[in-house]
């Protein structure tokens, strides 16, 4: 039992200057003029929604660390001790600190 995908149609009136121009287009592709323009249509949409997207996730993740950053704690306690046992390290010269130059 084979099923069929429903299809749309687009219909786009445009002048013959246009048709030949996207006819040339798409002969120099090896493509149909229907695959040309659904393939040039599909790809321009997807650039639009991508574009869209990207700003739109964007700004509210841009929103989202100001928020974060706004409602920053400091470092807890766990974060403070690995800070003084590298500071002690460091001072005893088990560990060299990452921020000396290599000079």
């Amino acid at each position: 039992m084979s099923v069929t995908e429903e299809r749309g149609r687009i219909t786009a009136r445009v002048s013959s200057s246009i048709a030949e121009k996207l006819q040339e287009a798409a002969e120099l592709t090896g493509a149909t003029l229907n695959q040309f323009l659904v393939q040039a249509a599909l790809e321009k949409a997807e650039m639009i929604i991508d574009r869209e997207y990207l700003i739109r996730y964007s700004r509210r993740d841009a929103a989202m660390m100001i928020d974060l950053l706004e409602k920053a704690q400091g470092p807890n306690a766990a974060l403070t001790k690995a800070f003084e046992n590298y500071a002690q390290k460091v001072e005893n010269g088990v560990l060299r600190d990452s921020t000396e130059s290599n000079t």
